[in-house]
């Protein structure tokens, strides 16, 4: 961990609040092990019930995608959205939160002067400017340490009414994140992921032993009406995005037609070089393309309106969104 941020602080007001106090969480009072003091940057207030988006740190475009979409959805139906902070899915989660001017909460693993990771204080500096909140159980100068970021799982799952996990390997923090919010007997919505990546094997797991599978925007929207009956009133912007188009840096996109619509939910579920699409889409059992000229047209197609992009390792595959 050497990118510890010592010396960094994050701007804004800041309040210590004891158990016991006004401006304590209740739902924590649940916990087997409920903090004495929260360290708090930014706006106390927001230290209520919320949806916990959570995800891995070494996220893929899928991830922070569906990370940002569902981060997003609650945020315009007035949900707060409760992560840690972290690279990847957890910023995703909180910058699609502040994007559609709704309020996120990030837990750090150290003191609110010692920001983990660095590269996040900026970020870190809007929750708290926004009316979202930064918070820590440990005193603003104490360094993260690995045992610690375990322990504040239990916080983002203690403070939400539900954890979704969008992304997550086996043995991560993320998956103890869904731990804590079964042993607080909180609901675990899980994106699926594809079968062979190593960063959905947790997430399809939990989805095995139970876990509730969150498949498209129009779904979900109907699951937080029923866990937050109290925003139901507010409706989703978006339709589903399978149904108008596919989501990118600047929302839902049309697509031109039904076969740019196939490939992109093909690349954004596995992405692929030019050889890979042209043996699954030009040469495979039932093509889509009688050509590999037709099939440079329809990526083409899709890279200008900004729905697919190529990545360094040359394939295409879903706009990375944070």
């Amino acid at each position: 961990m050497a990118d510890t941020g010592r010396g960094r602080s994050v701007k804004g007001p800041r309040w210590e609040i004891a158990r016991g106090t006004r401006g304590y969480p209740p739902v924590f009072e649940c916990l087997d092990d409920p903090p004495e003091t929260l360290y708090v940057v930014g706006d106390p207030d927001a230290l209520s019930e919320g949806l916990a988006v959570v995800g891995a740190r070494k996220a893929t475009p899928y991830g922070r995608a569906a990370a940002r979409l569902f981060a997003g959805c609650a945020a315009r139906r007035g949900v707060s959205v409760v992560s840690g902070g972290a690279r990847g899915c957890d910023a995703a989660a909180h910058e699609a939160a502040l994007e559609q001017g709704g309020r996120t909460v990030a837990f750090l693993g150290g003191g609110c002067d010692m920001v983990y990771p660095v590269c996040n204080a900026g970020l870190f500096d809007r929750i708290a400017a926004s009316g979202g909140a930064v918070v820590s159980e440990h005193p603003w100068g104490f360094p993260p340490k690995p045992y610690t970021f375990r322990a504040r799982n239990r916080l983002i799952a203690g403070l939400a009414r539900a954890t979704l996990v969008v992304e997550a390997g086996v043995a991560s923090g993320t998956f103890s994140t869904a731990d804590e919010a079964l042993r607080a007997n909180r609901d675990v919505l899980v994106v699926p992921g594809s079968i062979f990546s190593e960063t959905s094997r947790g997430a399809n797991m939990l989805i095995g032993q139970g876990a509730m599978p969150v498949i498209d925007e129009e779904s979900f929207c109907e699951m937080l009406d029923r866990m937050f009956p109290e925003t139901a009133s507010t409706h989703c912007a978006y339709a589903s995005a399978s149904a108008r188009g596919v989501v990118s840096g600047q929302g839902v996109l049309p697509l031109p037609g039904p076969l740019e619509t196939d490939v992109a939910a093909a690349l954004a579920a596995d992405p692929m070089r030019l050889e890979q699409m042209a043996a699954a889409f030009v040469d495979g059992d039932e093509p889509l393309f009688g050509g590999m000229s037709e099939l440079m047209a329809c990526v083409g197609r899709l890279e200008a309106i900004g729905a697919i992009e190529r990545y360094p390792d040359g394939r295409f595959g879903a706009v990375k969104r944070a």
